[in-house]
Parts: C-alpha cells; structure tokens; sequence
C-alpha cells in the first residue's frame, strides 16, 4: 500500500515521541512492502513563531492531500500564562479538527498486565479494563460562540449541538460495540443541560437500529467516579467534546501512565492520530518522555487503512517493551536511563526481528539496541 502521511511534530516533545512513531512505520513499511511517504510542516507555537498562525495554510493544504496525519503535541507555556494572548496553539489544533470535518475521537484505554502496579488504582479494580471512550470532536462548548464584556468582567462560551452532530458518531460507537462486549454507555449532564437531553433523545433513537448492543447512561459527575470504582463495568463510552476530553483524561491514570494512550480522530474524508498527552515541554529534548503513545497512534493509522497485521506487529512490540521493561522513566522503576529513542530503537528491532528481539541493557543505554 502506497500512504502520503502528513507529519505535524508540533511543540514541545511531540518531535521526539513523534520520530519513534515514525521509526515503527518505516520499519512497518520494509517489513510489508507498503510505500509510506512522510511530510513534515508546523502547527502550534512553533508555527505561531515561525509564521505568526497557529496553522498556517501550507500546513492545512499539506493535510488536505494527505492519506492521513500523524500529528505530536501542541503547547507553550508562555501562552499559557498570558490570558492575553489573541493567538494560542491550541487554535491550530482546534481548527484543524473543525476544517477537516474531524468529528469523531477514538481512545483506547486498556490496562496492561506488567504494568498493573503502576496505577494509583488497586490491581483488583483495574485488572481486565479495556473501554474505547468515542468522544464527539467538532461541536459543544469548544467551538460555541465566545464573548467577553468590555471591561473584562463577564465572559460566556455557548454549547450547542445538532442532531447530526450526535448521529453521525453514535453510528460509529454503536458500531464498534457490535465488534466488542455489545454495550454502549452515553455519558452525559441530561438532568442539567439541554444539550444532553437531546443527546439522550437522539442516541436513543439511533440505538433502535442496534439491538444487540446494550444502552445505558451516566451522569458525567458520576461516570468520573465510576471510572475509578469500576473501570472494568465499561465497554464503549460516547459522549460530547469536553466530557470526553475530561473522561479520557481521567482514564489515564488506569494504565499509570498518560504517555501510554493513543488517539484517533476520523472523519467522513480525513483522519489524524496522536497521542493524548500534552506538549510537557519541562520534558523537551531530555530524553525522558514516553513515545509508545505516539507509536500506539501509528498503529491506529494502521488499522484505519485495514492494515491488521502490521497494526498488530506494533501493539505487541509495545507489549515486549512493557515487559522488558524498556520504557522510560514515567513507569520504569527499575532502570530509569532508557530514553525516548531508545524505546523507539526497541520498537523499531521487534518488528524486524519479532521471534528473537531482547534487550543487552548495557547496549541499549549507550543507544545501541541488540538482537539476541
């Protein structure tokens, strides 16, 4: 298969985490033949100081004519800290969802079993997780309209959402809960707010066409907690922009770590992946920060273009990794000197040699990994 991936690194450690990504799918496209063609341009910060535009055009007409993008992270802390600022990295991102029509976002969250002690949660509890969270990408309080009075003194944001808005990504969590544990769970406000009323109606409506697959609801205040009490009670989770940038947020902490969860965000024509992390850019070019995240998106982006088996490679070179303990030090607690692209170097052998890749640690530290 023959791919043009638009790379978009962005701020912070999203080049480094984003470099391993692409190791693997070079590695993936010489182990299968597949032609896999990389373009690099810049959004967030870094293209705010390069070219005064959160997302330039050139970025955007690059992802146009792309298969599909492998995006990093975006975020600078001097903008985080100036409430003045008229132009912010996240607008880039925002706008990228909303010209691309990429309405839905798909997190897997799964707890892995060498690294159960990881989580603040007990094992009993977490044990067997496995939730895909559909969260709706392009409507809600995000893209409403926003206003702040003259003197600065009242501010408003505006949910709104259609009912082709709710439709369209209720069809695609209904339908990845038939090719799962047949249950869907919407997570809303329904007793507070309008706009989840007619969530509730309409994914209620949509159901019908589903009578295999389980319907129940959850108030977003007691989702949160059930996600701690009893994470393994879900199967799929839809819900609007900012529940579920919240919900996923929180389900992190189930595979101790958040530089573990990958993302897909698709739609009708476009599709991007990353992962869920922030730009932590108190980690930038340390060498510390977790790229399987990054390398789980790439094998999302696999799976989108019905590419299993190479997807497969991925997830369980990562799995290798986890067991090895070749991960870097947010969940290494017995050798903390493996950096980024050294996960990404082990990634890389699995996949050419998937029967015999270990780990010679003393090589690995000096940036060479080994096949044994």
């Amino acid at each position: 298969m023959k791919l043009n991936i638009a790379i978009l690194p962005g701020d912070g450690i999203g080049p480094e985490v984003t470099n391993q990504a692409i190791k693997a799918l070079k590695a993936i496209a010489s182990e299968f033949n597949h032609n896999f063609k990389f373009t690099t341009a810049d959004v967030g910060a870094v293209a705010i100081d390069k070219h005064n535009d959160a997302l330039p055009e050139k970025t955007l007409e690059l992802c146009k004519k792309s298969d599909a993008i492998l995006f990093g992270a975006i975020g600078d802390p001097k903008y985080d800290n100036d409430p003045s600022a008229k132009v912010r990295p996240e607008q880039g991102l925002l706008k990228l969802r909303k010209e691309l029509g990429l309405y839905a976002n798909i997190r897997p969250v799964k707890a892995y079993k060498t690294l159960l002690d990881k989580s603040p949660l007990k094992k009993h509890i977490i044990q067997g997780t496995d939730i895909s969270i559909y969260r709706e990408l392009t409507g809600g309080i995000y893209f409403g309209e926003k206003h702040t009075s003259e003197d600065g003194n009242y501010a408003s944001d505006l949910c709104g959402y259609s009912r082709e808005e709710i439709e369209r990504i209720a069809h695609l969590a209904f339908v990845a809960a038939e090719n799962r544990s047949h249950k869907v769970t919407l997570v809303d406000k329904a007793n507070v707010l309008e706009t989840s009323r007619l969530w509730r109606k309409v994914v209620k409506e949509v159901a019908e066409q589903y009578p295999d697959v389980t319907l129940d609801f959850l108030f977003v205040d007691n989702a949160a907690m059930q996600m701690i009490l009893n994470p393994k009670q879900f199967d799929v989770i839809l819900t609007e922009n900012m529940f579920g940038d919240i919900i996923s947020d929180e389900a992190s902490v189930i595979g101790g770590s958040i530089g573990l969860l990958a993302s897909a965000s698709v739609g009708d024509k476009y599709a991007m992946f990353e992962p869920i992390h922030g730009s932590y850019p108190q980690a930038a070019d340390k060498g510390i920060a977790n790229p399987i995240a990054s390398i789980l998106s790439a094998a999302m982006l696999l799976s989108h273009f019905e590419l299993h088996n190479e997807a497969e490679l991925i997830r369980l070179a990562v799995e290798k990794s986890l067991k090895l303990n070749i991960t870097t030090p947010d969940i290494n607690s017995v050798v903390n000197t493996v950096t980024t692209s050294n996960v990404g170097d082990f990634i890389e052998d699995f996949i050419y040699n998937p029967k015999d890749t270990n780990l010679n640690f003393k090589n690995i530290h000096l940036g060479q990994s080994t096949i044994i």
